[in-house]
């Protein structure tokens, strides 16, 4: 078992903390007063972690921490019946892996390796933010408030001259009806396995969705690492987006041209380089949770 000393747990504590903590309380505090932001949001209503369940952080399973009565007091979800305690030692307590979870980790390795070993695609320029608006009256529009950067024909011609290639089912389930048609592929959510890839966006910001259904036992760094490499996703899905959102700090990419195709091209290939590692060590985390 790896031990680490309360010196060396606290600094990853503050660190988990430092990626996570901002947003998580933002995020909390808008919805004490029943307000929304378009882009942060998501990360707390599509994903299921919550804000306080997010910042909480624990050491994986087969981790011990050097841990204090002060530590516990302050912590204490470190105190509850998953871990065990033996002298100043806490660590998780391998009993409470049930067996549902062994196989949920097996199969996130199965997609982890599958997406790994397949081709990835690029030059979708984040065109799924667009098919869900493509040809949708003004007041079905989810972001109520904010405009849009083009008018509804000036969108729909520009969607209607590019490949729209989306291999993603969570995001092309949410295409206006009249999008569904031009996508290259027709995803379900029964073909996961065999469709994801890693240059998909969302693909990559789902590495956070299946490491938080493994908590506590892959541990918080893991989580707030994929948590991290969300948010710099979710940032360029939203600034390829059809939608104005200057003021909230979000520059446009503006996909519509060749420029902003190639900007937002490039972006994607850094977060998939990225992400791939983060995939990787959740493969292997989820192996080791599926033995």
């Amino acid at each position: 078992m790896i031990e680490w000393s309360r010196v060396e747990w606290k600094a990853r504590q503050a660190a988990h903390l430092d990626r996570v903590g901002d947003l998580a309380e933002a995020f909390a505090q808008r919805r004490s007063h029943g307000t929304k932001h378009p882009v942060e949001d998501f990360l707390f209503t599509y994903y299921n972690l919550s804000p306080a369940k997010l910042k909480q952080w624990v050491p994986p399973l087969g981790s011990a921490i050097e841990a204090t009565a002060e530590d516990l007091l302050e912590c204490p979800w470190l105190a509850s019946d998953r871990f065990l305690r033996q002298n100043n030692r806490v660590f998780l307590d391998e009993a409470f892996l049930t067996d549902h979870t062994r196989q949920l980790a097996t199969w996130i390795r199965d997609l982890c390796d599958r997406v790994s070993e397949r081709p990835t695609r690029f030059r979708c320029f984040g065109l799924h933010e667009w098919a869900m608006v493509y040809r949708l009256p003004a007041e079905q529009i989810r972001h109520q408030g904010y405009e849009l950067r083009l008018t509804p024909e000036e969108l729909a011609s520009f969607v209607d001259s590019q490949a729209v290639c989306c291999t993603h089912y969570d995001a092309f389930r949410f295409f206006t009806p009249e999008a569904r048609p031009l996508n290259a592929f027709q995803p379900v959510l029964e073909t996961r396995l065999d469709m994801e890839q890693g240059g998909c966006l969302h693909t990559n910001m789902d590495l956070y969705k299946w490491a938080g259904k493994l908590l506590p036992w892959c541990g918080s760094d893991l989580i707030g690492e994929c948590f991290a490499n969300a948010w710099t996703a979710r940032q360029l899905d939203m600034r390829a987006s059809p939608y104005e959102l200057r003021a909230l700090g979000y520059e446009p990419i503006p996909i519509e041209t060749p420029e902003g195709r190639a900007e937002y091209e490039t972006l994607q290939r850094r977060l998939a380089e990225a992400s791939g590692a983060l995939r990787q060590r959740l493969s292997a985390t989820a192996w080791e949770l599926g033995k």
